[in-house]
């Protein structure tokens, strides 16, 4: 791990202090849980937001193959 240090305000500190005291943990702990919910967060909303950008960018192509008959003809008729 690497040492990081961060300022807290005075409620912050006293907060997380006593939460550490009542979760039976290092506020450390806290902390870094506090931060990898919040980079798993950032990960789904940045996805979300990608996936929203890109939603629909082929519909007005015609340049591409008809892909309904080319799906058919994969199908095995079964």
């Amino acid at each position: 791990m690497i040492r990081t240090q961060i300022y807290l305000t005075e409620k912050q500190r006293n907060e997380l202090a006593t939460m550490a005291k009542s979760y039976g943990k290092k506020q450390s702990e806290l902390i870094r849980d506090a931060i990898d919910k919040l980079i798993e967060q950032a990960g789904k909303s940045h996805r979300e937001m990608v996936l929203r950008e890109v939603a629909g960018i082929w519909k007005n192509r015609t340049d591409l193959p008809d892909f309904g008959s080319i799906r058919s003809e994969w199908d095995r008729g079964e």
